[in-house]
């Protein structure tokens, strides 16, 4: 539990110098540290019996095939997206020293290799899942639009680095696919400016960039084209992804209906989002970037059993040429997040509307009683981490 320590106690040398920590969407930040140190305990706690349950998942003969289609089927991506870029002939970048990171971020997911090739065999490449899991449920963020449209390709001609995601989710208590699943993704831009909503700065009701809906198929795959996240302030380099259980597609391409079981944020690990911020546009934007550590919504504090950052590869030997990222996901089909994933707008025939029943205060946090163990109480919990050396 020393990381949890470390970061908390990191946190409150932010909130004694500077009173508040200051994000650019109100009602982001946990209001005191003692508070946010009981969620990230919670958090921890749950991805860890998460990655437990998936573990279980890997040694079943179905998971094995599973585990085999996703390993050719990512190869197959790859010489794909490679092939669209003309890079059939250019070498993947050799992999970069990576520097000293906590726990998982230690860990190399640059899949790109020094001696990786093409001809390489696809399990040497594709085969560490791992059990990659997104951050359990975190705060949905204000910024979470209902209705966007059923599509694999969210770019919308947005400049940045081009991002194949790739998310394999598995129902944790079947160990089987998750099918048809709606997942929601949406991020900022590369300077930090979000679509589909009117706060000030933002893209506005009628934009629609970085946003879409794709539905999970018979091995609980999505795939979407996107450019990776940029930044903004307070905030470390993310992605929102919310699922959708029991929703129904319509035929004007978007969907009605069905329950939020499922609500996170996906990261990146900081040599990556470096050398992106190095590139333009991202190099245009002033804001100081926040570090995974210092953000208050990485709530996985770098837990031993918890692997919080995606695996990627480079398609040729140069960012701007392409990023392939895919993560495997476990999740609770008979969760229910609602209460916690309002949405500050939706979108209809009619194009985007606010909200005007969005509560600011509902965004600002993980659900209550997200990953508490039971019999424990919430004091107990607070006291326990706090005072862990």
């Amino acid at each position: 539990m020393a990381p949890i320590v470390s970061f908390v106690a990191a946190l409150a040398l932010v909130y004694g110098f500077c009173g508040t920590l200051t994000a650019a969407h109100p009602g982001e930040v946990p209001h005191s540290v003692k508070e946010m140190a009981a969620k990230m305990k919670r958090m921890s706690d749950l991805a860890e019996y998460q990655k437990a349950q998936l573990d279980a998942c890997a040694d079943t003969i179905h998971a094995r095939e599973l585990d085999e289609r996703a390993i050719q089927r990512r190869a197959a991506i790859t010489m794909q997206l490679r092939k669209e870029r003309g890079l059939e002939d250019t070498p993947m970048m050799d992999k970069r020293a990576l520097g000293d990171f906590k726990t998982w971020g230690k860990v190399n997911h640059n899949k790109t290799g020094g001696s990786f090739s093409m001809s390489s065999k696809p399990s040497e490449l594709f085969g560490a899942n791992a059990s990659c899991i997104l951050t359990p449920d975190n705060a949905n963020g204000p910024y979470f639009v209902k209705g966007e449209q059923i599509r694999s390709n969210v770019r919308d001609k947005q400049p940045g680095v081009p991002m194949h995601l790739e998310m394999q989710f598995i129902d944790i208590k079947t160990c089987k696919p998750a099918t048809q699943v709606l997942v929601d993704i949406w991020s900022c831009n590369a300077t930090g400016i979000y679509s589909g909503v009117s706060a000030s700065g933002e893209g506005g009701l009628n934009s629609y960039f970085l946003r879409g809906v794709q539905e999970t198929d018979k091995d609980g795959v999505v795939q979407f084209d996107t450019i990776f996240p940029g930044h903004y302030q307070g905030r470390a380099t993310h992605e929102h992804v919310v699922t959708h259980v029991g929703a129904k597609v319509e035929a004007n391409g978007s969907y009605t209906g069905g329950t939020i079981n499922h609500l996170s944020q996906l990261f990146f690990e900081q040599t990556l989002v470096g050398a992106v911020e190095a590139t333009a546009p991202y190099n245009t934007n002033k804001i100081r970037l926040t570090q995974n550590n210092a953000d208050g919504y990485t709530g996985y504090a770098a837990s031993k059993a918890y692997d919080p950052f995606p695996n990627w590869l480079m398609l040729g030997n140069k960012l701007d040429q392409g990023l392939f990222v895919w993560a495997l996901v476990g999740i609770d089909l008979t969760a229910n997040v609602e209460k916690w994933a309002t949405n500050t707008a939706y979108v209809d025939a009619a194009g985007g509307h606010d909200n005007p029943n969005f509560d600011m205060s509902i965004v600002a946090t993980p659900p209550s009683t997200h990953g508490k163990r039971e019999g424990e109480e919430e004091g107990e919990e607070e006291e326990e981490v706090l005072g862990e050396e």
